[in-house]
C-alpha cells in the first residue's frame, strides 16, 4: 500500500512535467496527497522500530537469509544500495518534501495564491511529520520505561517509575568528586572520585550506583524544579576537569549535594542544558529581535545517537547556540524549533550576515503565513 501511494504520488508529478516543463508547480499536487499519504506512511513508520527488530533478529537466527538478502542487493536494480536504506525511504521522502515545499514557500509572491497553495501543502506536511514523530516517540518512551523498572531500584522507597506522562530526557555516568579525603600532590589538590549514574526524566533526576552491569540502586532523586546547579570549571583553582555543582531539594530544602565531573567539556554542558532547558522557540523569537545570531548550515547529515542529539538533514539551517572546545554545538533548527546536540563536523559556519538575515527573515515569513491559515482554519 505504502509503494502504490508513492506510485500515484510520483505518477502526477511525472504528467504534469509532461504537460508544461517551464512552469513545474508541485505543491497543489503535494496537497492532493496529503491525506493517503499520511494513511499509510504513519502506521508505517510507527512500526518502523519492529521491523528492524525483525531484520536483526532475521539476520541472527536465520542462516540463509543474509546470503539470499546479499543476492537480491547484488542485483542492478538495487544500485548498490542495501535493504536498510529502502525501508527507510518512506519517512525521508515526506521530511525532504517538507523541505522542498518550505523553499519554494520562501520563494513565492506574498499575497499570491502560489504562496496560499504552498502554505497549505507545508503545514499539511509539518502535521504528518508531527505525528509520525509523536507516535514512535510515544512507543519508545512507553517501551524503555518498562524496560527501566526492571533495572532500578529503590533504597527502601516505593517510586511509581512507569507514568503516560514521563520520558528519559538523559542518562549516563559521571564521577562523584570527593572534596572530603582530597590530598595535595606536588602544587595540585588530588580529589578521589568514585562514579555515579544519573538518570534524567522529564520531570525528576534520579542519582545511582550500579549494583552490576544492568542493575541501579537510587540513593537520591529530586523533581526538576528543585534542582539547582552551578558551573564550577573556571572557578575552581588547582583542580583540573570539568566540574558542576548539582544540588537536590525537597521543597526547596538542601537534601543533598554533589560535586560531579565529566569527561569532556560537552559531556558537561549537555548535562546541564538537559536539567535546565530554555524554551528553543524564545531563543529564536528574542535573536530575531536582536537581529542577528550566530549559524550553521548541515552539509553532512546525522543520525541522534543519544536522547539531547538532534538529527540533521543536509541543508538544514540551525541557530548555534553553544559550541563547545572538544567540537561539539547545541542548535535549534530554524525551520522547526526543534533543539539538541551534533558534531560541529556535520555543520559549517554562514559567516555572510546577509545571509544569516535572510535565513531569519524567510523563517519569520513562514511562521507568520502557517500561523495566519491555522488562524483561519
Amino acid at each position: 500500500e505504502v509503494k502504490d501511494v508513492s506510485e500515484r504520488f510520483l505518477q502526477d508529478l511525472e504528467h504534469r512535467l509532461e504537460e508544461d516543463i517551464l512552469r513545474f508547480d508541485v505543491c497543489d499536487i503535494v496537497l492532493d496527497h496529503c491525506q493517503a499519504l499520511r494513511r499509510v506512511y504513519l502506521p508505517y513508520v510507527t512500526n518502523q522500530a519492529y521491523q528492524e527488530q525483525t531484520y536483526q533478529r532475521l539476520l541472527h537466527e536465520n542462516a540463509r537469509f543474509p546470503g539470499i538478502l546479499a543476492r537480491l542487493e547484488e542485483d542492478s536494480i538495487c544500485q548498490r544500495l542495501p535493504l536498510t536504506s529502502f525501508l527507510i525511504l518512506p519517512f525521508q521522502r515526506i521530511t525532504r518534501l517538507k523541505m522542498l515545499v518550505e523553499n519554494i514557500l520562501k520563494r513565492t509572491t506574498p499575497g499570491s495564491r502560489d504562496e496560499d497553495t504552498a502554505t497549505k501543502a507545508f503545514n499539511e506536511l509539518k502535521k504528518i511529520i508531527k505525528e509520525c514523530n509523536s507516535s514512535v516517540q510515544s512507543m519508545k518512551r512507553m517501551e524503555e520505561l518498562i524496560h527501566l523498572n526492571k533495572k532500578i531500584h529503590f533504597e527502601g522507597k516505593i517510586f511509581p517509575l512507569i507514568s503516560q506522562s514521563r520520558w528519559l530526557v538523559k542518562h549516563g555516568e559521571l564521577l562523584e568528586v570527593d572534596t572530603q579525603t582530597m590530598s595535595i600532590s606536588g602544587s595540585k589538590l588530588k580529589l578521589p572520585t568514585k562514579p555515579v549514574y544519573l538518570h534524567l526524566f522529564n520531570d525528576c533526576l534520579l542519582l545511582s550506583r550500579r549494583k552490576d552491569t544492568w542493575k541501579f540502586m537510587v540513593f537520591v532523586h529530586a523533581k526538576i524544579g528543585e534542582l539547582k546547579v552551578k558551573d564550577l570549571s573556571q572557578k575552581l583553582q588547582g583542580i583540573s576537569g570539568f566540574i558542576f555543582h548539582l544540588q537536590l531539594c525537597d521543597n526547596q530544602q538542601l537534601k543533598h549535594q554533589i560535586l560531579l565531573k565529566a569527561h569532556t567539556e560537552s559531556g558537561k554542558q549537555r548535562w546541564i542544558t538537559a536539567m535546565f532547558p530554555s524554551d528553543p522557540l524564545e531563543d529564536i523569537e528574542q535573536a530575531s529581535e536582536n537581529e542577528d545570531i550566530s549559524q550553521v548550515q548541515c552539509i553532512k547529515g546525522y543520525q541522534a545517537q543519544e536522547h539531547d542529539e538532534l538529527t540533521l538533514e543536509k541543508a538544514d539551517i540551525l541557530h548555534a547556540k553553544t559550541i563547545t572546545s572538544d567540537g561539539w554545538v547545541e542548535g535549534i533548527r530554524l525551520s522547526d524549533g526543534e533543539r539538541g546536540w551534533f558534531p560541529k563536523t556535520n555543520v559549517e559556519e554562514i559567516t555572510s550576515r546577509s545571509a544569516r538575515l535572510r535565513n531569519l527573515r524567510e523563517n519569520i515569513r513562514i511562521k507568520c503565513v502557517t500561523q495566519k491559515l491555522e488562524g483561519e482554519q
